[in-house]
């Protein structure tokens, strides 16, 4: 019999909780189970196994992060909004290491939990329509955003890594870096596509 409380988005939390503690790499069933005071067996009431674990959480982070972009975003425009998702995404990958990791790596999703999450369409949606104020439109959008996420991903996976051992401060070359970007974004090169 499944414990009295326990549901599916519990077991996702807990999960969650462990691969901030931990690493992604280290949420099994086993440490999941123990973390709840059940049984292994009796997670398999609320979640189908570890792939199904790993792709709730990784759901999870995407509507927590989303939700933090949005709020962060609210209103602002060009760089104001361009240094505002940025900051938001940073802080989450700061405060959240584990969830934020299962947001960035290949994970099979329940087609179906998938459709009801409202987190990965809604960062599209911010996304694009942060780019469209930079008047972007097809295939540039989607150019640029991979050149965002490149970027930001890259600069917190470096900076979790400790790959900034420079006096320079991390802070200082983010604020940089920003500033790059939003130039970039304002002067977009003109597509070379179709020639040769």
């Amino acid at each position: 019999m499944a414990r009295a409380g326990l549901t599916p988005e519990r077991v996702a939390v807990a999960g969650a909780e462990l691969a901030d503690e931990a690493g992604l790499d280290q949420v099994t069933m086993a440490r999941v189970a123990r973390r709840l005071g059940v049984k292994d067996a009796s997670l398999y009431t609320h979640v189908r196994g570890l792939e199904d674990l790993r792709g709730r959480i990784a759901l999870l982070a995407a509507d927590e992060k989303t939700l933090r972009i949005a709020e962060a975003t609210a209103g602002r425009a060009g760089k104001d909004a361009l240094v505002a998702y940025a900051d938001a995404w940073r802080g989450y990958a700061h405060e959240h290491p584990g969830r934020y990791t299962a947001t960035q790596v290949s994970i099979r999703i329940d087609p179906e939990l998938a459709a009801k999450a409202p987190g990965p369409r809604r960062a599209v949606e911010l996304t694009y329509g942060m780019l469209r104020g930079y008047g972007l439109a097809e295939p540039d959008l989607t150019d640029a955003v991979r050149l965002l996420r490149s970027t930001f991903h890259g600069f917190v996976a470096l900076e979790a890594a400790g790959g900034f051992a420079h006096a320079r401060s991390p802070q200082q070359s983010w604020v940089r870096a920003l500033d790059a970007v939003h130039t970039l974004l304002e002067h977009w090169p003109a597509s070379r596509e179709g020639t040769t």
